[in-house]
């Protein structure tokens, strides 16, 4: 190489590369078996990769190595021949120190990183989809900040990849009342069924799988078992979403015809399909996202929550009252509670902001008014909804709405219902189940349908525990809609 064209590459950077020795090492995956280069893509569910390092489809490679700051001042012309041309300056790359606890749960959260990278198609256009909603993502990281830390201590205390705090994301956008087609609830999108199974009350004053600790520890217990059944975290995850028992039939299917068996070979519907690629372009996203035009908002790396086990029932907006906070962040950080009043069934845990539980403790201790004013009414033979509402002084909307009923359903005599108490020092809470719910059943197929092997639909696996639980959208999304806030 002659001297004048190397100068010129010194001075532009490309032939001095210096890396920090802790940086780099947080760029391989915890086993140390995977190294990154500037060639790699962000991926699926994966081994810890570097977020300075990786580059999104189409971006230049020298935009994306980090470098050392040169020495000699690169505008100066006369160093560079005229067919050299000196690159634009350096996205500022993210630089993990492991030698001291990050202050951002997101660095922790990288440094945990421990899927196998996935590279495709649709991991680009996924990121593609995230990046051009950047008040989604705001949006989404504003919820997650209440609950993000204990997600992550759980899956750490576990052993598993950070990549699963992540799955909310994915599942409900963080939202703890999002409630699908298919009846699945919470941030982890449990079906009833599958709910149940893994100790999730459900009944009229409580669900369980909007229980933020409840459903966490649920979700990562059923995730466990399917990654010991599985024995990787592609098929457990595809298992979330799909269920066991479907995952299983598309590997004794290609194991009958002598195909490969892992997540790309397997057939499954499209929403499965997009799941994984889906957690990838999130977690390239959490890597860097300025590589993608998001400016995520920090998460401190501390407790939001503390949790409070209480033996007395008490109303929801008492309990904010006493904690002095809005009734709006009462309700967000316990949104299992479906009912103005919480019914302690025994005791009941409830999660206050960790600067709020002093106030909350010191106010109920002193408080001599009643904790509930609610109580639970049985119709008699011959009235209606209007002659209670009438009589508890209450108006039908918010009779209904208080009880989760739709504003047109009727109420049959006999039927339990929630009505003010008027001030009663030992009001009625009985024991009541959760209102039935039906998942609507797949419309018949023409003979020209019923034949394709793609038959199954959305609604007919969801009937499944643990089974894809959402109808699917567009471009493979779920369509998710929005539960009432718990009243």
């Amino acid at each position: 190489m002659q001297p004048q064209v190397r100068a010129a590459l010194i001075a532009a950077g490309f032939l001095i590369f210096t890396y920090s020795p802790l940086a780099f090492s947080a760029e391989a995956s915890p086993g140390g078996q995977r190294s990154t280069t500037a060639a790699d893509v962000p991926a699926e569910p994966l081994t810890l990769r570097s977020a300075t390092l990786d580059a999104a489809p189409g971006t230049p490679a020298s935009d994306t190595v980090e470098r050392a700051t040169p020495a000699i001042d690169t505008s100066s012309s006369a160093l560079l021949p005229a067919n050299i041309t000196v690159p634009p300056p350096l996205r500022p790359p993210i630089v993990m120190d492991l030698t001291t606890a990050p202050t951002s749960l997101w660095q922790r959260i990288r440094t945990g990183f421990g899927l196998p990278d996935m590279t495709s198609p649709l991991v680009t256009e996924q990121e593609e989809w995230f990046s051009k909603r950047p008040d989604y993502i705001a949006r989404t990281v504003q919820r997650s900040s209440r609950y993000l830390y204990y997600i992550v201590e759980q899956v750490e205390k576990r052993g598993m990849p950070s990549e699963i705090a992540l799955l909310p994301i994915i599942e409900s956008a963080y939202n703890p009342v999002a409630y699908s087609r298919a009846h699945a609830s919470g941030i982890w999108q449990f079906i009833p069924s599958t709910g149940k199974h893994y100790g999730l009350q459900q009944n009229f004053w409580y669900d369980g799988r909007r229980d933020v600790m409840a459903a966490t520890n649920a979700a990562l217990d059923y995730l466990e078992k399917l990654y010991e059944m599985f024995g990787s975290w592609d098929l457990a995850l595809a298992s979330y979403n799909w269920g066991e028992g479907a995952v299983s039939r598309a590997i004794a299917k290609n194991l009958a015809r002598g195909l490969a068996t892992d997540y790309r070979s397997l057939s499954m519907p499209n929403e499965t399909r997009y799941y994984m690629p889906k957690l990838q372009a999130v977690k390239n996203i959490i890597a860097n996202p300025a590589q993608f035009g998001i400016d995520l908002a920090e998460v401190p790396n501390q407790p939001y929550f503390v949790a409070v086990t209480t033996t007395k029932h008490i109303d929801v907006k008492l309990a904010a009252k006493l904690a002095e906070m809005p009734v709006e962040e009462f309700l967000s950080l316990n949104p299992g509670n479906s009912r103005p009043v919480i019914k302690a069934d025994g005791e009941r845990v409830l999660l206050f902001p960790a600067d709020k539980v002093e106030s909350f403790r010191s106010n109920l201790e002193s408080n001599e008014q009643p904790l509930v004013s609610w109580q639970a009414y049985k119709l008699k033979a011959g009235e209606t909804v209007d002659r209670i509402a009438t009589r508890y002084g209450i108006s039908v909307a918010q009779l209904k709405q208080v009880n989760g009923i739709a504003p047109k359903r009727g109420v049959a005599s006999g039927a339990t219902l929630l009505v003010p108490s008027g001030g009663s020092a030992t009001p009625y809470l009985p024991d009541l189940p959760a209102p039935k719910v039906t998942v609507a059943k797949a419309p018949k197929k023409s003979a020209k349908h019923a034949s394709r092997k793609s038959g199954k639909t959305a609604n007919k696996v969801a009937r499944k525990p643990g089974s894809a639980k959402k109808a699917v959208a567009g471009n493979g999304s779920k369509k998710i809609v929005l539960a009432q806030k718990p009243r």
